[in-house]
């Protein structure tokens, strides 16, 4: 069995304890074929006036990322000193590697350049429960900067009825929620744009639209072309092999119907493995399995040792599927 140290301290190496002193720019080289790890983990000291959603805006960060890395910490106060995890290490998401990828459960878009082996990665604000966004195989159709906001009906609606009406048309400019830069999508409706309000990139904050710091929108807009593909998937639990090891990246599902059970978590997690055929003969580390599961921190944990293959999916396997389900 794997180290029964917090799965925080398990993920962080003496190079991320250390050697924190820049912010990295949220572009990775791709890994070598058939390994699905980008960046590393970081540990910062925190100033006195640092907030979890100025330390996530430096840094490309959402604010639920950043505390779901940091349990127990004040995410408006964390104190002079305070270590502060920074979760700048990701499992890519499954599927293809081309154009945009987001990935709802983690409130996170990828982007794969064309002819390049790079990602680039951001954090989203997204639609909030009864206004969810779509999981979706999508298109860029058309780029706009400083554009203007004529809010459909249904908000207009919303806002008269919260006693907070809002005009019929917002033009360019700093009070507009589009910020200075919106991508439109096939999937009418929807738009990735930039946003008037720092606090809420990486919640679930927006009509169903996804939102970006400002700085990022425009970073993103100035590199994608009309016609890029999108992919808007929804998966919590994040498989990937890195250096012979197995890891397991785990973020709280989404779910507008009430909080899911830890069966429907587990039954998630399997479906997630067996998408992995690869990873078939592979011996788990189930009790590691469900202590990622039930941290849900959203940082790559190792699962399984190198050397720990098996032939197949033998009945003892089989039988620690139904061992995960039944503690």
């Amino acid at each position: 069995m794997l180290s029964c140290l917090p799965a925080v301290t398990r993920c962080l190496s003496l190079c991320a304890l250390f050697g924190v002193s820049s912010v990295v720019a949220m572009e990775w080289p791709l890994p070598p074929p058939g390994e699905d790890i980008v960046g590393q983990v970081r540990v910062i000291n925190a100033k006195y006036e640092d907030t979890f959603a100025d330390l996530g805006s430096a840094n490309d960060l959402g604010y639920l990322e950043m505390i779901a890395a940091n349990p127990g910490v004040d995410a408006w106060l964390p104190g002079e000193g305070t270590e502060i995890i920074l979760p700048t290490r990701f499992i890519l998401p499954p599927g293809p590697r081309e154009g945009i990828v987001i990935n709802l459960a983690e409130y996170r878009l990828y982007y794969f350049p064309k002819g390049q082996d790079v990602v680039h990665t951001y954090p989203l604000g997204i639609g909030r429960e009864g206004w969810s966004s779509p999981v979706a195989d999508a298109r860029i159709t058309a780029k706009t900067p400083n554009p203007g906001w004529t809010p459909p009906k249904s908000i207009l609606e919303e806002h008269a009825a919260d006693n907070d009406p809002l005009p019929a048309y917002v033009p360019p400019g700093p009070n507009n929620p589009l910020g200075p830069y919106k991508m439109t999508l096939s999937v009418p409706g929807y738009l990735i744009h930039g946003t008037n309000k720092k606090f809420g990139i990486g919640m679930r904050v927006s009509h169903g639209c996804f939102r970006m710091l400002n700085h990022n929108v425009l970073q993103l807009a100035e590199m994608v072309p009309v016609g890029t593909p999108v992919r808007i998937i929804n998966e919590p639990y994040k498989f990937g092999l890195s250096n012979g090891k197995v890891y397991l990246e785990a973020h709280a599902p989404l779910d507008d119907t009430g909080e899911s059970s830890i069966v429907d978590r587990h039954a998630a997690v399997i479906n997630a493995l067996l998408k992995r055929e690869e990873l078939g003969s592979l011996r788990l580390d189930w009790d590691m399995v469900r202590e990622v599961v039930a941290a849900e921190d959203g940082l790559p944990v190792p699962i399984a040792q190198p050397g720990a293959a098996v032939a197949s999916r033998t009945d003892s396997e089989r039988l620690s599927y139904s061992q995960f389900f039944s503690q």
